[in-house]
């Protein structure tokens, strides 16, 4: 820990008149993180700095209880708005948190927009009692937002759409599409803790149009979706398996899948698709039938 950078770091931060103010989220998260990067988590494990340092980390700990208070304010503000059925305020944090609307940045990593749903959505941490994943299943991540915003625009989903989303874990794509679109979303996911977690937020929320079941993708009903979302949830015979019975469902109406991971190599090569683009792991590939 470089004290001397810090106290500047901190100084410019006191003196940021805008900091504290409702809408400066975004420079928040951001101060945030830089308080992290410079800590790199001392003080949580416990750290005893010089007594000449004490004064310097109080004020480090009283700028950082009034960022998260008034983060908190704004999270607080936009989870009553969704309660109420609006999602005016998210959509605009959504402009002032996201870098490339055109364009998602490419990868899987995270940014503010995670942070911010993160913190809006509040999803219950899950139990342990988690099943031994086999070998053709992936271990969950939760779609970065970005290219969960880029697949509904992509994909031109819609409140006549339902959205069927593979490996859905805590839920959080399927929240998220279904409150920004007015679609019926259902997710499938073979993790009963998880699916009890995504319930959970769904309920807080008081979000109706979204559903989650208890179930292995190889055998669910399919017959109500429209639009099918896989982030690689799984691999080998169980993937063939669920493309062939997608495959099936297009015979009897169009349907669009969206993939992401690597995944998208093998659902471009199936021959009753037509890709938007050419796959690519680190982006929504969006293809029809």
């Amino acid at each position: 820990m470089i004290f001397g950078d810090l106290h500047n770091l901190i100084a410019r931060m006191e003196a940021d008149v805008d900091l504290l103010a409702p809408a400066g989220l975004r420079g928040r998260i951001e101060a945030l993180d830089e308080l992290d990067a410079h800590l790199g988590g001392d003080l949580d494990k416990g750290f005893k700095p010089p007594s000449a340092d004490s004064a310097l980390l109080n004020r480090v700990a009283d700028l950082r209880r009034k960022l998260e208070v008034a983060n908190a304010a704004v999270y607080g503000a936009i989870r009553e708005e969704i309660r109420q059925g609006n999602t005016d305020g998210l959509r605009n944090w959504f402009t002032v948190c996201r870098d490339a609307p055109d364009d998602p940045v490419p990868g899987l990593g995270y940014d503010y927009l995670d942070e911010l749903i993160a913190e809006v959505l509040r999803i219950p941490e899950p139990g342990n009692e988690m099943i031994e994943p086999g070998l053709e299943h992936v271990f969950y991540q939760p779609t970065p937002v970005r290219h969960t915003l880029a697949m509904i625009e992509r994909s031109g989903l819609s409140a006549k759409d339902v959205l069927i989303d593979f490996g859905s874990g805590l839920g959080q794509l399927c929240i998220v599409t279904s409150f920004l679109t007015g679609a019926r979303a259902i997710g499938v996911e073979v993790e009963a803790t998880y699916v009890k977690s995504a319930r959970e937020c769904a309920r807080n929320l008081g979000l109706d149009r979204v559903t989650f079941l208890h179930a292995d993708a190889r055998e669910v009903d399919l017959t109500s979706g429209t639009v099918f979302h896989l982030y690689t949830p799984f691999t080998g015979s169980i993937l063939r398996t669920v493309l062939d019975r997608l495959r099936q469902e297009s015979l009897k109406r169009p349907i669009t899948i969206c993939t992401l991971g690597p995944c998208a190599d093998i659902v471009a090569m199936e021959p009753w698709l037509v890709g938007d683009a050419m796959p690519d792991a680190n982006r929504v590939t969006v293809s029809r039938s």
